[in-house]
């Protein structure tokens, strides 16, 4: 290649990473929302290909149907769940404002009912402070009392830009779901890599997001609503709350729920309340912990072949980065990473080889 030539060629790739930047910096703002819209895509693809065929072909309305089945199945009730939430907290953190709800008299009582040998131990290790100790943890409650309030403000006053970002998701959905085929074969063919590296990484992130939503939501919503309907069976205030925090903490592996209601459980019994205790501590571990071991190989399987401090990891990762799309995209990545080594030793082979018959032709 002459030297005309090769500038030609590097300037136009300055230009196409030059305008790629800007159009992904544009894109910005609503990135949840186009990412969602994708996500959902690849979810419901197969629904799309069954009313592709009943409708005999017709793209626009299959996709039509299948929008509004989403809409009915998932978004309808994710808004609903939402603004009950926001409710809920708000008055939370009234009662804690108002000294109706003390954490730290709670965790006061568990400390107090611990045995001498503990707190000997504590102790040691300058943990005997357990005044200083209620205090930070009453201190903690209130300010995450009020964050959660601010935030539960926040998205009332923020309304217009989540109907704007709701719009652009599902805007962006109907056209994936009935152009989604094509724009894959389409994009499919500007990568510059190997039929078989192609087939093998678009396999891999289908799997993955496929295998993360529908197993992992699945998994965390069964969950936080079995922990909810026993928090209200037990009659704990916030059982609305409380079982979706405890369906977000469902997403890590090994971690799970039992971060809410153990310490729960743990309060029931130092309190004398033996019988609530007895129930909740026999319902997480034979039934909210058992979801996970029963319903995740279900709806995961071993397609992933992820490891479970792999995810672990990238799931913690992808949330302290992108925010709750992280539990998504975290493990996502964490896939890709290792779909593109397992790949490199073939990739590597074929280099070696093409230089090999470049030089026998030479």
């Amino acid at each position: 290649m002459s030297t005309r030539p090769k500038l030609q060629f590097h300037t136009f790739l300055l230009l196409l990473v030059a305008v790629s930047i800007a159009f992904i910096w544009i894109l910005l703002p609503f990135y949840g929302a186009i990412f969602w819209g994708a996500v959902l895509a690849i979810l419901f693809a197969p629904l799309q290909r069954k009313l592709l065929a009943k409708t005999k072909g017709r793209r626009s309305l299959s996709a039509l149907i299948s929008l509004l089945i989403i809409i009915l199945i998932v978004i309808i009730p994710v808004i609903l769940v939402s603004i009950s939430l926001v409710q809920q907290i708000a008055s939370l953190y009234d009662l804690m404002n108002s000294g109706q709800l003390n954490p730290g008299a709670y965790l006061q009582k568990i400390l107090n009912a611990l045995p001498p040998s503990v707190n000997d131990f504590a102790a040691r290790f300058g943990l005997h402070d357990f005044a200083s100790l209620q205090e930070k943890f009453s201190e903690f409650a209130v300010q995450g009392g009020q964050f959660l309030t601010k935030q539960a403000l926040n998205v009332g006053q923020n309304t217009f830009q989540f109907l704007v970002s709701l719009g652009i998701m599902l805007y962006m959905l109907f056209f994936l779901l009935r152009d989604g085929v094509e724009l894959g074969r389409h994009y499919r063919q500007l990568i510059p890599l190997s039929e078989n590296q192609k087939t093998h990484l678009f396999r891999k992130f289908t799997t993955v997001v496929r295998a993360t939503v529908k197993g992992n939501i699945a998994v965390a919503a069964t969950q936080g609503a079995l922990g909810g309907v026993m928090f209200w069976f037990l009659d704990i205030q916030g059982a609305l709350f409380w079982g979706v925090l405890m369906a977000v903490l469902s997403l890590l592996p090994a971690v799970g729920a039992s971060l809410i209601w153990a310490p729960v459980a743990i309060y029931f019994f130092v309190s004398g309340h033996y019988v609530p205790g007895i129930i909740l501590t026999a319902f997480g571990i034979l039934v909210i912990g058992l979801v996970d071991n029963l319903l995740r190989p279900l709806l995961v399987g071993k397609d992933t072949k992820i490891p479970d401090y792999v995810i672990l990891i990238s799931t913690l990762g992808g949330l302290s980065i992108f925010g709750l799309n992280g539990f998504v995209i975290g493990p996502l990545i964490a896939a890709m990473f290792i779909a593109c080594w397992d790949l490199f030793p073939s990739a590597v082979s074929a280099r070696v080889e093409a230089e090999e018959q470049e030089n026998h032709s030479n």
